[in-house]
Protein backbone atom coordinates (compact mmCIF):
# COMPACT_ATOMS: atom_id res chain seq x y z
CA UNK A 1 0.00 0.00 0.00
CA UNK A 2 3.02 2.66 0.89
CA UNK A 3 4.68 1.44 -2.22
CA UNK A 4 1.53 2.34 -4.24
CA UNK A 5 1.00 5.36 -2.46
CA UNK A 6 5.17 6.84 -3.44
CA UNK A 7 4.60 5.46 -6.95
CA UNK A 8 1.38 7.50 -7.18
CA UNK A 9 3.12 10.65 -5.91
CA UNK A 10 6.01 10.14 -7.91
CA UNK A 11 4.08 10.15 -11.01
CA UNK A 12 2.27 12.92 -9.72
CA UNK A 13 5.36 14.89 -9.24
CA UNK A 14 6.84 13.84 -13.00
CA UNK A 15 3.51 14.44 -15.19
CA UNK A 16 3.49 17.19 -17.64
CA UNK A 17 0.59 18.82 -15.54
CA UNK A 18 2.04 18.87 -12.61
CA UNK A 19 5.38 20.16 -14.16
CA UNK A 20 3.16 23.05 -16.29
CA UNK A 21 1.67 23.65 -13.06
CA UNK A 22 4.26 24.10 -11.04
CA UNK A 23 6.55 25.80 -13.64
CA UNK A 24 3.73 28.53 -14.39
CA UNK A 25 2.84 29.37 -10.75
CA UNK A 26 6.97 29.59 -10.12
CA UNK A 27 7.26 32.28 -12.72
CA UNK A 28 4.04 34.09 -12.12
CA UNK A 29 5.01 34.05 -8.41
CA UNK A 30 8.66 35.58 -9.66
CA UNK A 31 6.95 38.16 -11.34
CA UNK A 32 4.71 39.36 -8.53
CA UNK A 33 7.97 39.13 -6.54
CA UNK A 34 9.74 41.72 -8.95
CA UNK A 35 6.71 44.07 -9.00
CA UNK A 36 6.27 44.18 -5.65
CA UNK A 37 10.32 45.41 -5.46
CA UNK A 38 9.34 47.50 -8.23
CA UNK A 39 6.64 49.04 -6.25
CA UNK A 40 8.36 49.31 -2.72
CA UNK A 41 11.00 51.57 -4.48
CA UNK A 42 9.03 53.45 -6.70
CA UNK A 43 6.74 54.02 -4.07
CA UNK A 44 9.06 54.94 -1.40
CA UNK A 45 10.96 57.18 -3.87
CA UNK A 46 7.29 59.25 -4.79
CA UNK A 47 6.71 59.45 -0.73
CA UNK A 48 9.86 60.52 -0.30
CA UNK A 49 10.02 63.43 -3.04
CA UNK A 50 6.21 64.58 -2.42
CA UNK A 51 7.39 65.06 1.39
CA UNK A 52 10.42 66.87 -0.05
CA UNK A 53 8.56 69.24 -2.10
CA UNK A 54 5.79 69.37 1.06
CA UNK A 55 8.90 70.60 3.26
CA UNK A 56 10.43 72.85 1.17
CA UNK A 57 6.99 74.59 0.55
CA UNK A 58 6.74 74.83 4.38
CA UNK A 59 10.46 76.22 4.56
CA UNK A 60 9.62 79.32 2.36
CA UNK A 61 6.41 80.02 4.70
CA UNK A 62 8.25 80.78 7.53
CA UNK A 63 9.26 84.17 7.97
CA UNK A 64 12.64 85.40 7.50
CA UNK A 65 13.11 87.83 9.79
CA UNK A 66 12.48 84.97 12.44
CA UNK A 67 15.76 83.35 11.09
CA UNK A 68 18.20 85.56 9.39
CA UNK A 69 20.62 87.82 11.84
CA UNK A 70 21.65 91.33 11.00
CA UNK A 71 24.82 91.81 8.50
CA UNK A 72 26.89 93.39 10.75
CA UNK A 73 26.05 90.55 13.28
CA UNK A 74 27.06 87.98 10.42
CA UNK A 75 30.23 90.09 10.13
CA UNK A 76 31.42 90.53 13.50
CA UNK A 77 30.78 94.80 13.58
CA UNK A 78 28.96 96.06 16.32
CA UNK A 79 25.31 97.18 16.13
CA UNK A 80 23.70 99.89 16.98
CA UNK A 81 21.63 99.68 20.45
CA UNK A 82 18.63 99.04 18.51
CA UNK A 83 19.56 96.72 16.93
CA UNK A 84 21.08 94.58 19.40
CA UNK A 85 17.91 94.95 21.54
CA UNK A 86 16.28 93.02 18.48
CA UNK A 87 18.81 90.61 18.46
CA UNK A 88 18.54 90.05 21.79
CA UNK A 89 14.67 89.60 21.34
CA UNK A 90 14.74 87.29 19.08
CA UNK A 91 12.55 84.46 19.65
CA UNK A 92 14.59 81.07 20.68
CA UNK A 93 13.39 77.55 19.02
CA UNK A 94 9.81 77.68 18.04
CA UNK A 95 9.18 74.18 15.86
CA UNK A 96 6.63 72.39 18.18
CA UNK A 97 6.13 69.39 15.32
CA UNK A 98 7.64 66.31 17.30
CA UNK A 99 8.12 64.47 14.15
CA UNK A 100 10.70 67.59 13.01
CA UNK A 101 13.45 68.99 12.68
CA UNK A 102 14.54 72.45 12.07
CA UNK A 103 18.07 74.03 11.83
CA UNK A 104 19.93 77.33 10.38
CA UNK A 105 23.74 76.82 9.31
CA UNK A 106 25.33 80.25 8.90
CA UNK A 107 28.02 80.70 6.46
CA UNK A 108 31.03 80.03 8.56
CA UNK A 109 29.80 76.34 9.21
CA UNK A 110 28.19 77.85 12.52
CA UNK A 111 24.94 74.98 13.54
CA UNK A 112 21.99 76.21 15.41
CA UNK A 113 19.00 74.45 15.89
CA UNK A 114 16.04 75.95 16.17
CA UNK A 115 13.79 72.86 17.01
CA UNK A 116 11.60 72.69 20.32
CA UNK A 117 12.70 70.32 22.85
CA UNK A 118 9.57 68.33 21.86
CA UNK A 119 10.72 68.05 18.52
CA UNK A 120 13.58 65.93 16.52
CA UNK A 121 17.47 66.69 17.28
CA UNK A 122 18.53 68.21 13.48
CA UNK A 123 20.87 65.59 11.86
CA UNK A 124 24.04 67.34 11.07
CA UNK A 125 26.68 67.41 8.53
CA UNK A 126 30.35 68.54 8.09
CA UNK A 127 31.18 71.73 8.25
CA UNK A 128 32.83 71.51 4.71
CA UNK A 129 29.76 69.49 3.15
CA UNK A 130 27.64 72.86 4.45
CA UNK A 131 30.57 75.30 2.97
CA UNK A 132 30.21 73.24 -0.38
CA UNK A 133 26.56 73.30 -0.39
CA UNK A 134 26.44 77.37 0.21
CA UNK A 135 29.73 77.55 -2.72
CA UNK A 136 27.58 75.75 -5.21
CA UNK A 137 26.12 78.13 -7.61
CA UNK A 138 22.88 75.84 -7.96
CA UNK A 139 21.32 75.16 -4.69
CA UNK A 140 20.60 72.00 -4.20
CA UNK A 141 17.27 70.30 -4.84
CA UNK A 142 15.40 67.30 -3.73
CA UNK A 143 16.07 65.74 -0.51
CA UNK A 144 19.08 63.66 1.57
CA UNK A 145 18.55 60.73 3.69
CA UNK A 146 20.53 61.66 7.23
CA UNK A 147 20.65 59.72 10.63
CA UNK A 148 20.70 61.54 13.59
CA UNK A 149 22.52 61.23 16.98
CA UNK A 150 19.71 58.88 18.41
CA UNK A 151 20.29 56.87 15.30
CA UNK A 152 17.14 57.75 13.06
CA UNK A 153 16.95 57.95 9.73
CA UNK A 154 15.07 61.95 8.64
CA UNK A 155 14.82 62.91 5.38
CA UNK A 156 16.52 66.52 5.04
CA UNK A 157 15.75 69.63 2.74
CA UNK A 158 17.76 72.71 2.65
CA UNK A 159 17.38 76.59 1.03
CA UNK A 160 19.47 78.97 1.34
CA UNK A 161 18.71 81.93 3.66
CA UNK A 162 18.74 85.67 2.16
CA UNK A 163 18.85 86.70 -1.71
CA UNK A 164 19.84 84.44 -4.06
CA UNK A 165 23.14 87.18 -4.72
CA UNK A 166 23.89 87.58 -0.90
CA UNK A 167 23.38 84.15 0.74
CA UNK A 168 23.33 84.47 4.82
CA UNK A 169 23.81 80.54 5.55
CA UNK A 170 21.31 77.50 5.48
CA UNK A 171 17.96 76.56 6.43
CA UNK A 172 17.93 72.81 7.14
CA UNK A 173 14.84 71.23 8.01
CA UNK A 174 14.00 67.48 8.43
CA UNK A 175 11.36 65.05 9.12
CA UNK A 176 11.38 61.48 10.63
CA UNK A 177 10.71 58.59 8.05
CA UNK A 178 9.41 56.12 10.86
CA UNK A 179 6.26 56.53 9.44
CA UNK A 180 6.73 56.63 5.64
CA UNK A 181 8.07 53.56 6.39
CA UNK A 182 5.64 51.78 7.90
CA UNK A 183 3.25 53.24 5.23
CA UNK A 184 5.66 51.54 2.74
CA UNK A 185 5.50 48.41 4.96
CA UNK A 186 1.92 47.91 5.04
CA UNK A 187 1.53 48.67 1.74
CA UNK A 188 3.99 45.79 0.80
CA UNK A 189 1.93 43.48 3.14
CA UNK A 190 -1.30 44.28 1.48
CA UNK A 191 0.63 43.35 -2.13
CA UNK A 192 1.87 40.40 -0.69
CA UNK A 193 -1.52 39.24 0.60
CA UNK A 194 -2.87 40.07 -2.89
CA UNK A 195 -0.12 38.39 -4.71
CA UNK A 196 -0.71 35.23 -2.06
CA UNK A 197 -4.39 35.28 -3.14
CA UNK A 198 -4.00 35.56 -6.67
CA UNK A 199 -1.26 33.22 -6.77
CA UNK A 200 -4.57 31.06 -4.88
CA UNK A 201 -6.68 32.04 -7.62
CA UNK A 202 -4.59 30.86 -10.50
CA UNK A 203 -3.70 27.36 -9.15
CA UNK A 204 -7.76 27.10 -8.72
CA UNK A 205 -8.31 28.11 -12.31
CA UNK A 206 -5.49 26.48 -13.72
CA UNK A 207 -6.03 23.06 -12.48
CA UNK A 208 -9.12 22.80 -14.72
CA UNK A 209 -7.66 24.54 -17.72
CA UNK A 210 -4.49 22.19 -17.61
CA UNK A 211 -6.34 19.71 -17.47
CA UNK A 212 -8.74 19.91 -20.74
CA UNK A 213 -5.35 21.79 -22.38
CA UNK A 214 -3.76 18.01 -21.90
CA UNK A 215 -6.92 16.04 -23.45
CA UNK A 216 -5.84 15.45 -26.57
CA UNK A 217 -1.98 14.52 -25.30
CA UNK A 218 -3.94 11.67 -22.88
CA UNK A 219 -5.92 10.50 -26.52
CA UNK A 220 -2.71 9.94 -27.97
CA UNK A 221 -1.18 8.40 -24.33
CA UNK A 222 -4.25 5.95 -24.59
CA UNK A 223 -3.84 5.23 -28.52
CA UNK A 224 -0.25 4.43 -28.05
CA UNK A 225 -1.38 1.67 -25.02
CA UNK A 226 -3.41 0.07 -28.15
CA UNK A 227 -0.71 -0.26 -30.58
CA UNK A 228 1.30 -3.23 -30.96
CA UNK A 229 3.16 -5.17 -33.50
CA UNK A 230 -0.20 -7.05 -34.58
CA UNK A 231 -2.45 -3.81 -34.57
CA UNK A 232 0.21 -1.30 -36.33
CA UNK A 233 -3.37 -0.02 -38.41
CA UNK A 234 -3.86 2.75 -35.18
CA UNK A 235 -3.72 6.56 -36.71
CA UNK A 236 -3.78 9.75 -34.35
CA UNK A 237 -6.09 12.41 -35.26
CA UNK A 238 -4.36 15.32 -36.79
CA UNK A 239 -6.37 18.22 -36.28
CA UNK A 240 -6.96 18.39 -32.65
CA UNK A 241 -6.46 22.43 -32.18
CA UNK A 242 -2.89 21.84 -31.00
CA UNK A 243 -0.29 23.09 -33.34
CA UNK A 244 2.40 21.28 -30.80
CA UNK A 245 0.18 17.98 -30.46
CA UNK A 246 -0.68 18.16 -34.50
CA UNK A 247 2.56 17.65 -35.32
CA UNK A 248 3.14 14.76 -32.94
CA UNK A 249 0.03 13.28 -34.53
CA UNK A 250 1.47 13.93 -38.06
CA UNK A 251 4.76 12.34 -37.12
CA UNK A 252 3.47 9.46 -35.33
CA UNK A 253 1.05 8.08 -37.76
CA UNK A 254 3.98 8.46 -40.30
CA UNK A 255 6.31 6.67 -38.04
CA UNK A 256 3.45 4.04 -37.92
CA UNK A 257 2.65 3.97 -41.29
CA UNK A 258 6.29 3.16 -42.05
CA UNK A 259 6.42 0.67 -39.40
CA UNK A 260 2.75 -1.36 -40.76
CA UNK A 261 4.83 -1.61 -44.00
CA UNK A 262 8.05 -2.57 -42.79
CA UNK A 263 5.94 -5.16 -40.54
CA UNK A 264 4.26 -5.70 -43.75
CA UNK A 265 7.39 -6.50 -45.90
CA UNK A 266 8.73 -8.51 -43.29
CA UNK A 267 5.82 -10.72 -43.25
CA UNK A 268 5.92 -11.07 -46.96
CA UNK A 269 9.21 -11.61 -47.16
CA UNK A 270 9.20 -14.10 -44.54
CA UNK A 271 6.33 -15.80 -46.64
CA UNK A 272 8.42 -16.18 -49.47
CA UNK A 273 11.15 -17.17 -47.64
CA UNK A 274 9.44 -20.56 -47.00
CA UNK A 275 7.44 -20.57 -50.39
CA UNK A 276 11.38 -20.28 -51.88
CA UNK A 277 12.57 -23.17 -49.17
CA UNK A 278 9.97 -25.60 -50.21
CA UNK A 279 9.99 -24.76 -53.61
CA UNK A 280 14.06 -24.96 -53.75
CA UNK A 281 13.44 -28.79 -52.04
CA UNK A 282 10.60 -29.65 -54.03
CA UNK A 283 13.29 -28.77 -57.26
CA UNK A 284 15.83 -30.55 -55.39
CA UNK A 285 14.22 -33.86 -54.56
CA UNK A 286 12.74 -34.56 -57.99
CA UNK A 287 15.94 -35.23 -59.59
CA UNK A 288 17.34 -37.15 -56.68
CA UNK A 289 14.23 -38.87 -56.48
CA UNK A 290 14.70 -39.70 -60.11
CA UNK A 291 18.67 -40.58 -59.41
CA UNK A 292 17.68 -42.94 -56.78
CA UNK A 293 15.19 -44.63 -58.63
CA UNK A 294 17.62 -45.49 -61.48
CA UNK A 295 19.79 -46.53 -58.97
CA UNK A 296 17.85 -49.29 -57.39
CA UNK A 297 17.06 -50.28 -60.83
CA UNK A 298 20.61 -50.71 -62.00
CA UNK A 299 21.52 -52.58 -58.33
CA UNK A 300 18.39 -55.08 -59.28
CA UNK A 301 20.68 -55.83 -62.40
CA UNK A 302 19.60 -53.64 -65.28
CA UNK A 303 23.45 -52.61 -65.07
CA UNK A 304 23.85 -56.12 -66.98
CA UNK A 305 21.67 -55.20 -69.94
CA UNK A 306 23.62 -52.81 -71.93
CA UNK A 307 20.19 -50.97 -73.42
CA UNK A 308 19.10 -50.20 -70.16
CA UNK A 309 22.13 -49.24 -68.49
CA UNK A 310 22.90 -46.24 -70.90
CA UNK A 311 19.49 -45.39 -70.46
CA UNK A 312 19.44 -44.91 -67.17
CA UNK A 313 22.98 -43.46 -67.35
CA UNK A 314 21.71 -40.76 -69.82
CA UNK A 315 18.44 -40.14 -67.50
CA UNK A 316 20.86 -39.49 -64.58
CA UNK A 317 23.08 -37.53 -65.99
CA UNK A 318 20.19 -34.95 -67.45
CA UNK A 319 18.52 -35.00 -64.00
CA UNK A 320 22.49 -34.30 -62.24
CA UNK A 321 22.75 -31.32 -64.84
CA UNK A 322 19.26 -30.00 -63.70
CA UNK A 323 20.57 -30.23 -60.54
CA UNK A 324 23.28 -28.78 -60.69
CA UNK A 325 22.08 -25.99 -62.92
CA UNK A 326 19.52 -25.36 -60.22
CA UNK A 327 22.09 -25.16 -57.50
CA UNK A 328 23.98 -22.70 -59.37
CA UNK A 329 21.15 -20.26 -59.81
CA UNK A 330 20.35 -20.12 -56.62
CA UNK A 331 23.62 -19.45 -55.24
CA UNK A 332 24.18 -16.89 -57.33
CA UNK A 333 20.38 -15.34 -56.27
CA UNK A 334 22.40 -15.99 -52.96
CA UNK A 335 24.85 -13.54 -54.08
CA UNK A 336 22.60 -10.68 -55.60
CA UNK A 337 20.47 -10.80 -52.25
CA UNK A 338 23.89 -9.50 -50.69
CA UNK A 339 25.40 -6.32 -51.78
CA UNK A 340 26.32 -7.29 -55.18
CA UNK A 341 30.14 -6.53 -56.00
CA UNK A 342 30.13 -5.51 -60.38
CA UNK A 343 33.02 -4.37 -62.28
CA UNK A 344 31.48 -1.65 -63.98
CA UNK A 345 32.84 -0.78 -67.74
CA UNK A 346 31.83 1.88 -69.78
CA UNK A 347 30.73 -0.28 -72.64
CA UNK A 348 28.54 -0.61 -75.81
CA UNK A 349 25.29 -1.64 -75.75
CA UNK A 350 24.73 -1.73 -79.69
CA UNK A 351 28.37 -3.90 -79.85
CA UNK A 352 27.29 -6.08 -77.29
CA UNK A 353 23.99 -6.86 -78.48
CA UNK A 354 25.50 -6.97 -81.93
CA UNK A 355 28.34 -9.71 -80.99
CA UNK A 356 25.45 -12.23 -79.21
CA UNK A 357 23.24 -12.03 -82.71
CA UNK A 358 24.98 -15.24 -83.68
CA UNK A 359 24.38 -16.85 -80.35
CA UNK A 360 20.69 -15.79 -80.28
CA UNK A 361 19.89 -16.59 -84.08
CA UNK A 362 20.99 -20.69 -83.16
CA UNK A 363 18.57 -20.14 -79.94
CA UNK A 364 15.41 -18.98 -82.39
CA UNK A 365 16.13 -21.85 -84.54
CA UNK A 366 13.28 -21.82 -87.13
CA UNK A 367 11.74 -18.13 -85.29
CA UNK A 368 12.09 -15.12 -87.15
CA UNK A 369 14.40 -12.32 -85.30
CA UNK A 370 13.97 -9.06 -85.60
CA UNK A 371 17.37 -6.95 -84.43
CA UNK A 372 16.51 -2.69 -84.60
CA UNK A 373 19.40 -1.55 -82.51
CA UNK A 374 20.63 2.20 -82.25
CA UNK A 375 23.76 3.21 -82.36
CA UNK A 376 26.36 4.85 -80.22
CA UNK A 377 24.57 3.83 -76.92
CA UNK A 378 27.14 3.34 -74.21
CA UNK A 379 26.44 2.29 -70.25
CA UNK A 380 28.02 1.81 -67.56
CA UNK A 381 28.19 -1.87 -66.90
CA UNK A 382 29.29 -5.51 -66.52
CA UNK A 383 29.22 -7.22 -69.71
CA UNK A 384 29.02 -10.51 -68.67
CA UNK A 385 25.85 -9.98 -67.06
CA UNK A 386 23.94 -7.80 -69.13
CA UNK A 387 24.42 -10.84 -71.75
CA UNK A 388 23.20 -12.69 -69.64
CA UNK A 389 20.06 -10.73 -68.94
CA UNK A 390 18.98 -10.79 -72.51
CA UNK A 391 19.67 -14.50 -73.03
CA UNK A 392 17.44 -15.31 -70.32
CA UNK A 393 15.31 -12.68 -71.53
CA UNK A 394 15.69 -14.27 -75.23
CA UNK A 395 15.34 -17.90 -74.25
CA UNK A 396 12.09 -17.08 -72.31
CA UNK A 397 10.74 -15.64 -75.63
CA UNK A 398 12.16 -18.61 -77.02
CA UNK A 399 10.29 -21.15 -74.85
CA UNK A 400 6.74 -19.18 -75.47
CA UNK A 401 6.55 -18.76 -79.16
CA UNK A 402 5.80 -21.63 -82.06
CA UNK A 403 8.69 -22.83 -83.69
CA UNK A 404 7.32 -22.29 -87.39
CA UNK A 405 5.60 -18.91 -86.78
CA UNK A 406 7.32 -17.44 -83.94
CA UNK A 407 8.55 -14.02 -84.22
CA UNK A 408 10.95 -12.32 -81.72
CA UNK A 409 11.62 -8.48 -81.94
CA UNK A 410 15.32 -7.49 -80.34
CA UNK A 411 14.86 -3.76 -79.69
CA UNK A 412 17.32 -0.95 -78.30
CA UNK A 413 16.71 2.83 -77.91
CA UNK A 414 17.92 5.58 -75.84
CA UNK A 415 16.43 8.71 -74.54
CA UNK A 416 17.93 11.47 -72.61
CA UNK A 417 19.59 9.62 -69.83
CA UNK A 418 17.48 6.10 -70.07
CA UNK A 419 18.07 3.49 -72.26
CA UNK A 420 15.82 0.31 -73.28
CA UNK A 421 16.44 -2.48 -74.30
CA UNK A 422 12.91 -4.38 -75.27
CA UNK A 423 12.71 -8.41 -75.71
CA UNK A 424 9.26 -9.05 -77.90
CA UNK A 425 7.55 -12.06 -78.85
CA UNK A 426 3.97 -13.26 -80.26
CA UNK A 427 3.56 -16.37 -78.16
CA UNK A 428 0.46 -16.75 -75.95
CA UNK A 429 0.78 -14.11 -73.78
CA UNK A 430 -0.10 -13.95 -70.31
CA UNK A 431 -2.94 -13.50 -67.71
CA UNK A 432 -3.08 -10.32 -65.52
CA UNK A 433 -2.17 -13.17 -62.25
CA UNK A 434 0.26 -14.71 -63.93
CA UNK A 435 1.80 -10.63 -65.19
CA UNK A 436 1.84 -10.15 -61.44
CA UNK A 437 4.02 -12.88 -60.14
CA UNK A 438 6.03 -13.20 -63.38
CA UNK A 439 9.20 -12.06 -61.23
CA UNK A 440 8.76 -14.50 -58.35
CA UNK A 441 11.30 -17.17 -57.43
CA UNK A 442 9.98 -20.56 -58.40
CA UNK A 443 7.01 -19.39 -60.23
CA UNK A 444 6.41 -20.87 -63.54
CA UNK A 445 3.05 -19.60 -65.60
CA UNK A 446 2.90 -23.29 -67.56
CA UNK A 447 4.27 -25.82 -65.34
CA UNK A 448 4.06 -28.74 -67.96
CA UNK A 449 6.44 -26.71 -70.59
CA UNK A 450 9.12 -25.25 -68.00
CA UNK A 451 9.63 -28.36 -66.18
CA UNK A 452 9.86 -30.35 -69.81
CA UNK A 453 12.54 -28.04 -70.83
CA UNK A 454 13.95 -28.36 -67.60
CA UNK A 455 13.32 -24.43 -66.43
CA UNK A 456 12.34 -23.97 -62.46
CA UNK A 457 11.43 -20.51 -62.38
CA UNK A 458 14.14 -18.73 -61.33
CA UNK A 459 15.50 -16.99 -65.02
CA UNK A 460 13.30 -13.99 -64.46
CA UNK A 461 13.86 -13.57 -60.67
CA UNK A 462 18.11 -13.55 -61.80
CA UNK A 463 17.50 -11.33 -64.54
CA UNK A 464 15.33 -8.95 -62.42
CA UNK A 465 18.32 -8.97 -59.42
CA UNK A 466 20.74 -8.59 -62.11
CA UNK A 467 19.00 -4.70 -63.55
CA UNK A 468 18.56 -3.83 -60.15
CA UNK A 469 22.16 -4.36 -59.06
CA UNK A 470 23.12 -2.11 -62.38
CA UNK A 471 20.28 0.79 -61.14
CA UNK A 472 17.93 -0.11 -63.50
CA UNK A 473 14.38 -1.58 -63.54
CA UNK A 474 12.49 -4.18 -66.10
CA UNK A 475 8.91 -4.32 -66.72
CA UNK A 476 6.77 -7.07 -68.70
CA UNK A 477 3.80 -6.21 -70.22
CA UNK A 478 1.41 -8.80 -71.94
CA UNK A 479 -1.91 -9.12 -73.61
CA UNK A 480 -3.20 -13.23 -73.49
CA UNK A 481 -3.14 -13.98 -77.40
CA UNK A 482 -0.67 -11.40 -78.99
CA UNK A 483 2.23 -11.66 -77.24
CA UNK A 484 4.47 -10.38 -74.29
CA UNK A 485 7.15 -7.97 -74.41
CA UNK A 486 9.59 -7.36 -71.52
CA UNK A 487 11.65 -3.77 -70.85
CA UNK A 488 15.06 -3.43 -69.46
CA UNK A 489 15.66 0.04 -68.71
CA UNK A 490 19.17 1.42 -67.71
CA UNK A 491 21.01 4.61 -66.66
CA UNK A 492 23.27 6.45 -69.80
CA UNK A 493 26.88 6.18 -68.70
CA UNK A 494 28.01 9.72 -67.58
CA UNK A 495 24.26 10.10 -66.23
CA UNK A 496 24.89 7.80 -62.56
Amino acid sequence: MKAGGKSRRKYALRSLRSQLLARTLLILALLLVLIGFLQYFLMKDFLYRSRAEAMDTQLNSIPADLLIKDSQEQSGVNAPQEQTNRRNNRPGPFLFWPDMSLASIDTDGTFQSLSNENGLKPPRLTTEQYHAMQQSKRMRHGYQLITDAQGKEQLVVFRPLGPPDRSSGLLQMGVSTTSMQEQLINQLRTFILLSLIALAIGLALMLPVLRRTLVPLSRMVEAVKRIDAGNLAERFDAEQGQYEVDRLAVSFNGMLERLEHSFAAERELQMQMRRFIADASHELRTPLTSIHGFLEVLLRGAASNPKQLQSALESMYGESKRMNKLVSDLLLLAKLDRTPELKLEDISLDALLLEMKPQLLMLAGTRKVVFDMTAGIRVLAEGDKIKQVVLNLFHNAVQHTDLERGVIQVNLSAGKKLVDIQIRDNGPGMSKEQLERIFERFYRGDESRTRSSGGAGLGLAITQSIVEAHGGNITAESTPGTGSVFKVTLPLAGTV
